[in-house]
């Protein structure tokens, strides 16, 4: 084989597998579904809850390419086959301007969220993304729908095992503080912080047993050998995904399910995620 001929034949490898993952990352692993579990050993936390499980679904961007209503009843499906004892909703629930989309209102994706199930409940927070739109509106929706919206607000999950769970504005939109959200909340108690924006959690204390939050999308992209070269936060890679454990602190930050602006996932699969929770 002459040079040239390797030469074309290195040229049509390149640009076949630069078309098969382009057909990838806009097409097919936008359009899939992961029910992700995970197990998180934490040391603040008390035996009488431990296998708490906790679905949480972050950055749905109903009527993003590939997450219309058909997928999102599939995601609420899928999350109530797990039967999580509690769903967290974390935010990003509408879309602006994310090329192939189109745009869904709160009130007609709400009750299909209103199907969600779990013996504690289902919890949400807004998300810039909602906010940009309206967020008295998104939380009215969710909220007429039995979706309790919390907003540097504090509520107790378990009274037999002192379990509560606050949730704080968003970081970017909202007015995030987290004394404020748990104002109320017994030095006794077990604490769950959930928000959208991770940049939070620099702000959460000690006493919080565990923080969960979303809006990164895991970048979206995450390349071999370079990582993700975009991350929507202050503190880049360092909490763009998974479970994260800091000074002590244990934080979870769901890489999500839909898309925003660019409707690429790639080595970023949509995700319901859900965490096992028990004693170290």
């Amino acid at each position: 084989m002459s040079s040239r001929q390797r030469l074309k034949w290195v040229a049509l490898i390149v640009v076949t597998a630069g078309l098969v993952g382009a057909i990838w990352a806009f097409v097919f692993e936008p359009a899939s579904l992961v029910l992700r579990e995970y197990e998180l050993l934490l040391p603040a936390w008390p035996k009488e809850s431990c296998g708490l499980r906790i679905a949480v679904l972050a950055d749905l961007h109903v009527g993003s390419p590939f997450n219309g209503m058909e997928k999102i009843e599939r995601i609420v499906k899928e999350t109530n086959v797990a039967q999580p004892d509690a769903v967290l909703l974390a935010g990003d629930y509408v879309i602006q301007g994310v090329r192939g989309g189109s745009f869904v209102a709160p009130k007609d994706f709400a009750p299909v969220l209103a199907k969600l199930r779990g013996r504690l409940g289902v919890w949400a927070v807004l998300g810039n993304h909602d906010w940009w739109l309206d967020g008295p509106a998104v939380r009215a929706a969710l909220e007429q729908n039995g979706i309790r919206v919390l907003d540097n607000q504090a509520a107790e999950l378990d009274a037999e095992t002192g379990l509560w769970l606050a949730g704080v504005g968003d970081y970017w939109e909202g007015k995030p503080d987290v004394s404020l959200a748990l104002v109320g909340v017994p030095e006794s108690a077990t604490v769950i912080v959930f928000t959208h924006n991770p940049d939070v959690f620099p702000d959460v204390p000690d006493r919080v047993a565990l923080s969960i939050a979303g809006h990164t999308h895991g970048g979206q992209v995450n390349l071999p050998l370079i990582g993700r070269p975009i991350v929507p936060s202050e503190f880049g890679e360092r909490y763009a995904a998974g479970h994260v454990v800091e000074d002590g602190q244990h934080f979870f930050v769901s890489t999500g399910l839909g898309t925003s602006i660019l409707p690429v996932r790639f080595r970023v699969t949509p995700e319901i995620s859900v965490l096992r929770i028990s004693a170290e």
